[in-house]
């Protein structure tokens, strides 16, 4: 692929909190068509550099540019107009809402439901996550953590991403919820769609990832292949529980 491919390219991206800094000269891209996963601890910057990149939050240095157009400086509603969208952490559906109207907020950007185009994008989600059709009058906060993630993920398709950004899928969610997640993620990616996978369960995120990035302190630690990734002693023993083999 060449450099025309790439989709996300934030480059030297440093965010503070105050006098915190939380994100540190951080580089990555994600190409069209990929699958890229960043995995890194609790309070590695994970988070932050995709808020950073989303328009959440205001970054102190660096750029953010997405199809080639800089858009460091742009809100996140403009980012999401472009075609970035993030399912953020938490999920941030309104629970007092029902799952159909969390569903056609999704698709503000492209004036609701009012669009043939956006009606359709509505029953392909659902054919993805049937779970949520049966449940569309259903107020959002009383379901399960499980079929919240299905909304808040089906939500953000709404949006008819060119990136979609999922941060934290796996908070809070059964391993088997989780697995079922992981695959529909697998297959929208096998459909053409570009998906970076924010995750600290790494194991879930390298089995389905392209290429991966290991954050840690605030900056990009390492990066590669995922299935590299997966074989690295110091990764295995960091994120996959498994200790390194001691020297003979």
């Amino acid at each position: 692929m060449s450099d025309t491919d790439i989709l996300l390219d934030i480059r030297a991206l440093e965010l503070r909190y105050g006098a915190a800094v939380a994100v540190r000269d951080i580089s990555l891209s994600v190409k069209r068509g990929q699958l890229v996963a960043v995995i890194g601890n609790n309070g590695a910057g994970k988070s932050s550099m995709v808020r950073g990149a989303t328009g959440l939050v205001r970054p102190s240095g660096g750029q953010v540019l997405f199809k080639g157009e800089d858009t460091t400086r742009l809100s996140a509603d403009r980012k999401v107009a472009r075609g970035l969208v993030m399912v953020p952490e938490g999920r941030l559906l309104f629970p007092d809402q029902s799952v159909e109207d969390n569903l056609i907020l999704g698709a503000y950007a492209h004036g609701g439901l009012k669009s043939v185009r956006s009606k359709a994008t509505l029953e392909k989600v659902l054919s993805l996550f049937p779970r949520l059709k049966e449940r569309l009058p259903q107020q959002a906060g009383s379901m399960s953590g499980g079929e919240q993630q299905m909304l808040a993920i089906a939500r953000g398709l709404m949006a008819e991403p060119e990136l979609l950004i999922i941060d934290e899928l796996s908070l809070g969610l059964a391993p088997k919820i989780v697995d079922q997640l992981m695959r529909v993620l697998a297959d929208l990616n096998a459909a053409g769609l570009t998906i970076l996978l924010v995750e600290q369960l790494a194991s879930y995120a390298l089995a389905i990832a392209d290429h991966a990035y290991v954050i840690a302190n605030g900056r990009v630690a390492r990066h590669g292949p995922s299935a590299d990734l997966a074989r690295d002693p110091e990764v295995m023993e960091a994120f996959l529980g498994k200790k390194k083999k001691a020297a003979a």
